[in-house]
């Protein structure tokens, strides 16, 4: 009796095994039970437990049931039915449309058995779905396959219900958030955002005009048009993004800012940083995105020559001292800093961040968010960090003469100070410090380097082509007559499918790297102009951003257009 009860517990291809005597019954209950469990199909629980192959279960599904058996490595792709797909579908429940006749729909299937399946591509068709077997193992690569080239597996894998947002508590009542829970506009902007990191876009702008309402995406550094939804949804697109990231949707006459985090899949998860601003005709949303994973590529891909790898690594591996980092909003100074603290953070090092706010999460890290408003600005959180005994200190910004103050005594008193400041280049960093209010001598006696950066398009490596430059421009440019010795060709952007036409994909950092010498000390002490500074960083060899820029030239890697551009002189 106690047999036939387990039997009456199995269903469809577990039944089927324990009846053919292929598996003992127990056994396969206990795997129904563990895929359910696991949320995965009673066939992938099977496999995994190795007690057949993807085929030899295909096999005796087919025979079983009387389903015809098709081997996927013969199915041709081309002639996939894409508008009977549905990601969500096939991911979930490991079936694929084969192909449509009249009105009956051939769907791939390693389960036969798995009816909740096949009548869930009948409801969404509304076609009589035909089952065929096939193996597991083929069945999702070739899903994984389709939705690569479709870019769905990440449209779906999101839902913006399961955003995780982590900001202050939203002012909307009840009724506006009803108000705002309309679904075509939750799902126009999941589409939006999840469009925008498919095309690695850096932010995302929704603005209203008068006559008009657009989106953009910043790729690449370039703004650029992707959609003009009808203007009457302005007012509901601002209100759900401000749900999201727990802004007030009541309060629309004041700027707000706010974040929100987008969960891909249980190992990927996007941050944005949300900023509203009342504009004449609505409010204007820019949205952030902060991908942390920049972070993990390490110094080699940002663009650093080896000289000046070398010596910013020489530099963090001091045990105290100040190094700065400038540049324009946007040039890829945060990601440089967090790439020396990525190497920095080790388990018996003690490193604390102030930020406004803090863009990129860096576990083993102790970052602060500043907080105005509050009172926690970044000379309150630096002299709270020296109380934590800390080893390295990271100030997202030197604004004013209390904040550099309290960080110079930081790098005096034997903790390694980075931190940011909004100069065009290293020498005028010094200056900026002195006109700030700050003594020379404690510049000359904290800070050990600074770093200078834009960053700029890279050119496609799929389609650019070599350029006819005169002599006399690449001169005019900065290349001196050594240089123009015909061992090099320069190259410059056409556009193709790779890069969306424009000729660049992605983008590679500038940097002029400048250790600060005994000479520049003693230049600083004398109160040495940023014109001076610079006269001395050149005969000691540092390279200003237009001459690394042209090694990226000579290399290939940019174009002489774009280097101009990024390193006006």
């Amino acid at each position: 009796m106690a047999t036939h009860a387990a039997t009456r517990n199995l269903s469809g291809l577990a039944r089927a095994l324990a009846q053919h005597g292929l598996l003992p019954e127990a056994e396969a209950d206990a795997l129904q039970q563990q895929a359910q469990s696991s949320g995965v199909t009673f066939v992938e629980q099977v496999l995994t437990s190795k007690r057949f192959s993807a085929q030899q279960v295909a096999v005796f599904g087919s025979r079983a049931f009387g389903v015809p058996l098709l081997d996927l490595a013969t199915y041709d792709l081309d002639h996939f039915p894409k508008e009977y797909f549905d990601s969500k579908i096939s991911q979930s429940r490991r079936v694929l449309p084969l192909a449509k006749r009249g009105n009956r729909l051939f769907v791939a299937i390693s389960d036969p058995a798995n009816l909740q399946a096949l009548d869930e591509v009948r409801f969404k068709t509304n076609l009589v779905v035909e089952p065929i077997v096939v193996e597991d193992d083929k069945l999702g690569q070739v899903i994984h396959r389709i939705l690569d080239q479709s870019g769905a597996s990440l449209k779906d894998a999101a839902n913006l219900e399961d955003l995780d947002v982590e900001v202050k508590e939203s002012g909307a009542t009840v009724e506006e958030d009803a108000e705002v829970e309309d679904a075509p506009v939750v799902k126009y902007i999941q589409k939006i955002l999840l469009d925008a990191i498919s095309a690695g876009a850096s932010d995302i702008h929704f603005e209203p005009y008068e006559k008009f309402f657009r989106i953009r995406y910043r790729i690449d550094g370039e703004l650029s048009e992707v959609a003009q939804p009808p203007l009457a949804i302005k007012d509901k697109v601002a209100s759900r993004i401000k749900v999201i990231s727990r802004l007030d949707i009541a309060e629309k006459r004041v700027p707000q800012d706010g974040r929100m985090k987008l969960v891909l899949s249980k190992t990927k998860a996007i941050d944005f940083r949300v900023s509203t601003l009342p504009t004449l005709y609505g409010e204007k949303i820019v949205m952030r995105i902060l991908d942390s994973s920049g972070i993990k590529l390490g110094i080699e891909a940002l663009g650093y020559e080896p000289d000046q790898q070398q010596a910013l690594l020489a530099a963090i591996g001091r045990p105290y001292g100040m190094i700065l980092v400038t540049g324009p909003t946007g040039s890829g100074k945060t990601v440089s800093l967090y790439t020396c603290l990525n190497i920095l953070n080790q388990p018996g090092i003690n490193i604390s961040t102030a930020e406004d706010p803090a863009e990129i999460q860096l576990p083993g890290v102790n970052q602060v968010n500043v907080n105005e408003k509050a009172g926690l600005t970044f000379a309150a959180a630096l002299r709270s960090f020296l109380r934590q005994d800390p080893d390295i200190v990271m100030v997202g910004e030197i604004r004013d003469l209390e904040t550099a103050d309290i960080a110079i005594k930081a790098a005096q008193t034997g903790h390694l100070v980075l931190s940011t400041l909004h100069t065009n280049d290293a020498p005028t960093t010094l200056t900026r410090l002195q006109n700030m209010g700050v003594a020379p001598f404690n510049i000359a006696s904290s800070v050990i380097l600074i770093t200078a950066q834009r960053l700029g398009r890279r050119l496609c490596a799929h389609c650019k082509r070599p350029e006819d430059i005169p002599p006399e421009a690449l001169l005019r440019a900065g290349f001196g007559e050594e240089d123009l010795d015909g061992t090099w060709q320069p190259y410059g952007p056409i556009g193709c499918d790779h890069c969306g036409g424009s000729g660049y994909k992605g983008r590679v950092g500038i940097y002029e790297v400048m250790p600060i010498s005994d000479d520049m000390r003693q230049l600083i002490m004398r109160n040495g102009n940023a014109l001076e500074i610079a006269e001395l960083a050149q005969r000691e060899g540092v390279r200003n951003l237009r001459q690394s820029g042209l090694i990226k030239v000579k290399a290939g890697v940019m174009s002489l257009e774009e280097v101009e551009a990024c390193t006006n002189e």
